[in-house]
């Protein structure tokens, strides 16, 4: 038992100071160790704001259900906007219009033919030609930017109008 104190007596230097590395490291340890706990209280705080005494599962679940009903109103949006996208690709939205003289006889620019066609070129070309004694007004059919009549120069013309904006 004397040489165990002897040679503890002569070491005790050596183990007091590896005790206090010890302690160190362990102190080291247990501030990580708090701040990693605060962060994860934080993020638990965040997870469980506005629950009052509910379970994790009730939680869950009530989340799912909304993420569900939003699932079935953004579906229902979809359809909306794809029944207006198809009302909006047939209405019209290919207009052009050209004025000209039809008689030599009559002053101005009072004839005109006008092209109304939707997103597919499908359509009409109304065509006024205006007189000194009488007025004439007909349309023609467009069915994919042709028509099944023959057309006159201007109605070409206003066809070919109509087809540049939408390319050029």
């Amino acid at each position: 038992m004397q040489d165990f104190l002897q040679i503890f007596s002569g070491i005790s230097e050596y183990i007091t100071m590896a005790l206090v590395i010890i302690v160190i490291m362990l102190l080291i340890l247990v501030i990580l160790c708090m701040h990693s706990s605060t962060k994860l209280q934080r993020k638990y705080k965040k997870l469980m704001r506005g629950v009052e005494g509910e379970n994790l599962e009730k939680i869950i679940t009530t989340y799912m259900n909304k993420i569900d009903k939003v699932e079935e109103e953004s579906k229902e949006v979809r359809n909306i906007y794809n029944n207006i996208d198809g009302r909006v690709k047939k209405s019209i939205q290919n207009v052009g219009i050209v004025r000209y003289k039809a008689f030599d006889n009559v002053g101005s620019d009072l004839s005109f033919s006008l092209a109304l066609l939707d997103d597919n070129y499908d359509g009409v070309i109304i065509t006024s030609i205006y007189g000194r004694d009488e007025s004439f007004t007909y349309a023609k059919p467009i069915n994919k930017g042709l028509s099944r009549y023959d057309l006159s120069e201007e109605e070409k013309e206003v066809l070919k109008q109509v087809s540049s904006k939408v390319n050029g």
